[in-house]
């Protein structure tokens, strides 16, 4: 029998359903960690990229509403001790915007942040942040309101401060010089699968390889491709033996021969022994899933999953997993 919308029945049914989450979640929330994790508390609920800053012992992390935080790990730091998230950007000039791939770029002592407008897509940027003073160095525009809709997403940086930017809605590449300065824009029809469905989340993750080439994800297609900035920008596709790579999302390279990549499952070890022709992937780690696993980045020797969704109320705290393959 069909049960009315505003029946006593349907209503515990609705109830009973929704329990099943938020009881799955709580006793998850409580159960002890496999691995080391950095909690944090923070102002808001969504952390999307976080980068360990050796020098400044501190990860740093983009506010999806919009700005940067930096967790100070203090030399004399105990497992159980839940750090704070200091607000040391939060740029009036791009109110509105999310901020979310950043590259800690320690040669040239900045901070680069990559903006872009969440919902509407109608604009992108590049924004370069002194790490000592936080100072803005340059806003490069990528993309505006008379432009296609485009996402930035991810950053990388060369070994002469050029910055590559991906846009995950129009499968594109922009390359930014060292001054902020537009310089090219990359495409090829490897960024694109046949499948329209494929695209609706596309290039993502992104990092610089030191023989000269970049590594980027597609996420939607799980696809990895390898650009040789020596060989004039060529695209390949990666042969991963093990993949697809679907849903993959932050890309870092901890070797020259190996790749974390986070998204879902919340991280996956891939190698490759062929300057990157090929690959496979070797091990996964399964964290917290319900937190939704966004960026990679390496501490003393230890890869740590950035996670996109806070949890607690009116404390917010974020967790950064230690992922063990």
């Amino acid at each position: 029998m069909a049960l009315s919308l505003c029946s006593p029945r349907f209503l515990i049914f609705i109830f009973l359903v929704s329990a099943i989450p938020v009881a799955y979640i709580i006793s998850v929330e409580r159960a002890k960690p496999p691995t080391h994790v950095f909690h944090y508390h923070s102002s808001g609920f969504f952390r999307e990229c976080a980068k360990w800053d050796d020098q400044g012992r501190r990860f740093l992390v983009s506010f999806l509403e919009g700005g940067v935080g930096a967790i100070h790990v203090p030399e004399d730091y105990s497992p159980d001790l839940v750090l704070n998230e200091v607000t040391v950007v939060k740029d009036v000039d791009l109110t509105g915007n999310a901020s979310l791939g950043i590259a800690v770029d320690r040669p040239r002592n900045r901070l680069l942040v990559v903006v872009a407008d969440l919902l509407g897509n109608r604009y992108s940027a590049l924004a370069a942040y002194d790490l000592s003073t936080w100072k803005r160095l340059f806003l490069a525009q990528l993309s505006g309101p008379s432009d296609e809709k485009s996402f930035a997403d991810d950053v990388a940086v060369d070994a002469e401060g050029n910055a590559y930017v991906t846009d995950a809605k129009a499968s594109k590449i922009w390359k930014v010089g060292v001054h902020g300065e537009l310089l090219s824009i990359l495409r090829s029809p490897l960024f694109s699968p046949k499948e329209w469905y494929k695209s609706l989340v596309a290039l993502n993750g992104i990092v610089y390889h030191p023989d000269g080439y970049l590594i980027v994800i597609h996420t939607f297609s799980g696809n990895l491709l390898k650009i040789d900035l020596t060989k004039g920008e060529e695209v390949k596709l990666i042969e991963v033996a093990g993949g697809p790579l679907a849903f993959g999302d932050g890309l870092e390279l901890i070797s020259p021969t190996k790749l974390v990549v986070a998204g879902n499952p919340s991280g996956r070890l891939v190698e490759s022994s062929d300057g990157w022709e090929t690959a496979s992937v070797v091990a996964k780690f399964k964290g917290p899933a319900h937190r939704l696993a966004t960026a990679a980045t390496v501490k003393d020797g230890k890869v740590y999953l950035n996670h996109l969704v806070g949890m607690g109320y009116p404390k917010k705290t974020h967790a950064l997993v230690e992922a063990v393959f």
